[in-house]
């Protein structure tokens, strides 16, 4: 009886089909910028006297072995972060994101500069952009308009209604004037009467005065004797 075949069959390799990396650009070369300047700040800060320091011992008697294991912590320590960051990056696809983002951002300045050339050039623009087309500003202003515009119409029939509670109090107020207007023309109408009365009562008075005096005098002559 033969033996078996204990060799396993020989595996297949799939050849690695992937589409290569693409080229960061601006947005992604600046993300790779910022990357390094902040490792490069994390290394720095782990300094070898930082580091001997701690190992106070190892740093007196034997500083050369510890250097060297300081060096190669820190170069581990670099080389585990870029290929982590790198990790990232690629399961994101951050470098084709940040790509698209930035041609995206170009196509929308463009179509801004000619939109406004046309304006200027008095030419009709093309119809309304999408709203992931917008920037910030419009997509701010076009969320705002609607409320803004409500407020504005209430505002305006709030002072509708004010100017016309306004023009009625003027009416009232003006009424008001001629009514004492009038009871002042009556007023002075009866001062008027009053002051004739008064007048009249004096002249009266007055002759009345006079005829008790020729009255009285004339009593005197008659109660004289021989006359």
């Amino acid at each position: 009886m033969a033996a078996p075949n204990s060799h396993p069959a020989p595996m297949t390799t799939t050849p690695n089909t992937s589409a290569p990396a693409p080229a960061p650009g601006l947005r992604a070369s600046r993300l790779h910028q910022v990357f390094d300047q902040a490792l490069a700040r994390t290394l720095r800060a782990n300094s070898y006297a930082n580091f001997a320091g701690c190992f106070p011992t190892p740093a007196k008697y034997v500083p050369a072995s510890l250097e060297s294991v300081w060096r190669q912590l820190n170069a581990k320590l670099e080389e585990s972060a870029k290929a982590e960051f790198d990790e990232i990056l690629a399961e994101r696809e951050a470098v084709a994101h940040l790509n698209e983002l930035d041609r995206l951002v170009s196509e929308a300045k463009e179509r801004r500069e000619r939109d406004r050339l046309a304006g200027e050039n008095g030419e009709a623009r093309g119809p309304g952009n999408p709203p992931h087309t917008l920037g910030a500003e419009e997509l701010y202003k076009a969320h705002l308009t609607p409320y803004l515009e409500e407020a504005q119409a209430t505002l305006n029939q709030k002072l509708e209604e004010t100017h016309a509670q306004n023009t009625a109090l003027a009416q009232t107020v003006q009424a008001q004037r001629q009514e004492i207007e009038r009871l002042l023309a009556s007023l002075e109408s009866v001062v008027g009467d009053i002051e004739g009365a008064a007048t009249a009562a004096a002249e009266f008075s007055k002759e009345h005065h006079i005829r008790q005096d020729a009255i009285q005098m004339d009593r005197e002559v008659k109660a004289r004797p021989n006359v």
